[in-house]
C-alpha cells in the first residue's frame, strides 16, 4: 500500500533495472518551507567545506567533454554506484545525458593545473584541453586519467534535477587506483592531506 505522503516514480534508466521504483519523500510546497538563506550566504558557508577535486568526463555521440567537479560521492556498494553533480547550463550536462556514460577521475596533488584547465581557468593553456594529460579509453568509452588517484567508469543509471544542477547517478563498471595523494579544495584554495 502506498503512503499518501510519498510518490512512487518509475526509474528513468534505459533498462529500468537500477531504479525500478523510486520512493520520493513527502513533497512540500515552497510556501511551507522555512525561508531560504541567500545564495551569497550559502556560497560563503560552503567555502569552509573540504572536498576532493575531480574531473567528470564523457565521450560518445555528443562528443568528448570534461569538467572539474567537487560534488562527487559514493551511492551504493551493492551494486557499485556513484553520483556526480554538474551545472545544467554546462554543455557537459547535456553530453553526459546523451552519451549515457561518464567517468569520475579523482585528482592528485600533481593535478592542480589540470583541475584549473577543466574548470575553464587555464594558466597559459587551452580550457578543457584533453591534450594536457594522458587519458585512456574506459569500458564505456569515457576518458580516464592515466595517473588519477582513482577512476570510476560508469554507465548512466538515472538523473535528478536539483536547483541549478543535475545529479548523475552511474553504475560503476570499471575502477582504477593509484597510491598518489588526493588533491583537496577549501576556501578557494587547493590543499593536501596533512600526514
Amino acid at each position: 500500500m502506498q503512503n499518501r505522503n510519498s510518490t512512487i516514480l518509475p526509474g528513468n534508466d534505459a533498462a529500468g533495472t537500477f531504479f525500478p521504483n523510486r520512493r520520493v519523500g513527502r513533497l512540500f510546497p515552497l510556501k511551507s518551507l522555512p525561508e531560504l538563506v541567500s545564495a551569497a550566504d550559502f556560497v560563503d558557508a560552503m567555502r569552509g567545506a573540504v572536498t576532493g577535486v575531480n574531473i567528470a568526463t564523457t565521450d560518445g555521440a555528443a562528443g568528448r567533454f570534461g569538467v572539474t567537479v567537487s560534488a562527487f560521492s559514493s551511492v551504493s556498494a551493492e551494486p557499485p554506484m556513484v553520483l556526480v553533480c554538474v551545472n545544467r547550463r554546462s554543455p557537459v550536462s547535456d553530453a553526459l545525458a546523451i552519451n549515457k556514460c561518464f567517468a569520475v577521475n579523482v585528482l592528485s596533488t600533481s593535478h592542480q593545473s589540470l583541475a584549473d584547465i577543466f574548470a575553464g581557468n587555464p594558466n597559459g593553456s587551452a580550457a578543457y584541453d584533453f591534450g594536457a594529460a594522458r587519458w585512456t579509453k574506459s569500458a564505456t568509452g569515457a576518458p580516464v586519467l592515466s595517473d588519477a588517484v582513482a577512476g570510476f567508469d560508469c554507465a548512466l543509471a538515472t538523473t535528478v534535477d536539483a536547483g541549478t544542477h543535475r545529479i548523475f547517478i552511474g553504475r560503476v563498471v570499471e575502477v582504477s587506483t593509484s597510491a598518489a595523494d588526493p588533491l583537496l579544495y577549501s576556501n578557494r584554495t587547493y590543499g593536501r592531506l596533512g600526514r
